[in-house]
């Protein structure tokens, strides 16, 4: 049976040039370089410069990514933006990512789910795609997550960085199996029962401020680890595949050791495994389309690989995608 996929067809990533190291922070913070790597895996983060927009990362991101497809964005009819850290509260930073890009057709709109925000947007722009609603999509996650952070607290500052990352899909026929190159399948879920692990502590109706971060770090561990393996098994068993047929795990950068536990409780080696948490730290809704551009662009996602996306944030939030590519 002929189906419409879609197929990743471009890949880029943005990140601020400026970095800040472990020990840039231990002359702010009691903490060190050690303390940090020990418990998260992280070495350095990017921080957005002042008068540095998430539009502008997005932007750059998605142009890198229009150049790899080989594509103009006249040709591309929808973005889909995760981000928990717009430019404004509204209009929606797609529309000002859509400006900047020259895009005068076509749909934009954000979509909010913290970590698990790219996989969110992929699951609805493939849903686009798949219902003919649109031929073309770029899938943009993009924080500033810096600005959400209290650099005081030494339990979340040291955790978080500024990116972008994009990936364009486009539609093309499949034959409904896992076979097909493509998106195969998205899974996502919430659970609001968990919403006081990981909050921001601010809001435009609670308080008129932007607050910051607040993280119940064991809780966060304790589910992350058992949310994300059973949702890689939720995307295996809906395409008829085991783990043995993964080629890339390409999991939610937030901390290597969450990372590991995830890896191990799948059985799967280290080889397959995308990581750029040490250099990236935890770039909120743009760690998984960060690290897809990493490895997509040296050379070791290739064509006809099975890519296992998988990503939690708060809410509690979180999904998985399985990807031909």
């Amino acid at each position: 049976m002929s189906v419409r996929r879609a197929r990743v067809v471009g890949w880029g990533g943005y990140l601020p040039p400026h970095v800040v190291t472990n020990d840039d922070l231990s002359r702010r913070i009691d903490t060190s370089d050690a303390w940090i790597v020990e418990r998260t895996g992280i070495r350095q983060r990017h921080i957005a410069s002042q008068g540095e927009l998430t539009s502008d990362l997005a932007t750059a991101a998605a142009r890198r990514a229009l150049d790899v497809a080989g594509m103009t964005a006249a040709q591309v009819d929808l973005i889909v933006l995760a981000s928990t850290t717009p430019d404004e509260t509204f209009p929606a930073t797609a529309t000002v990512v859509q400006r900047k890009l020259g895009m005068d057709g076509g749909a934009a709109f954000d979509i909010q789910a913290v970590c698990a925000g790219f996989v969110f947007a992929l699951a609805t722009a493939d849903a686009f795609i798949r219902s003919n609603q649109c031929q073309a999509a770029l899938v943009i996650g993009a924080e500033t997550f810096s600005r959400l952070l209290d650099w005081n607290d030494r339990g979340t500052c040291v955790l978080f960085g500024d990116g972008a990352g994009a990936v364009v899909l486009r539609a093309e026929p499949g034959n409904g199996d896992g076979a097909d190159r493509g998106v195969l399948s998205t899974h996502i879920h919430t659970d609001g029962r968990h919403h006081d692990m990981l909050y921001v502590n601010g809001g435009v109706s609670s308080t008129g401020t932007t607050g910051v971060v607040r993280m119940e770090g064991k809780d966060v561990f304790r589910h992350a680890v058992a949310k994300l393996a059973d949702s890689v098994d939720e995307a295996l068993a809906a395409n008829g595949l085991g783990r043995g047929d993964i080629d890339w795990l390409v999991p939610h950068q937030a901390n290597k050791r969450i990372i590991d536990a995830t890896l191990r409780k799948l059985g799967l080696a280290e080889d397959k495994l995308v990581l750029t948490v040490d250099r990236h730290a935890n770039t909120s809704a743009a760690s998984v389309p960060l690290a897809l551009a990493d490895a997509a662009g040296d050379g070791r996602i290739r064509s006809g690989h099975l890519v296992l996306i998988e990503a939690i944030g708060g809410g509690l939030a979180w999904g998985s995608a399985a990807v031909r590519w």
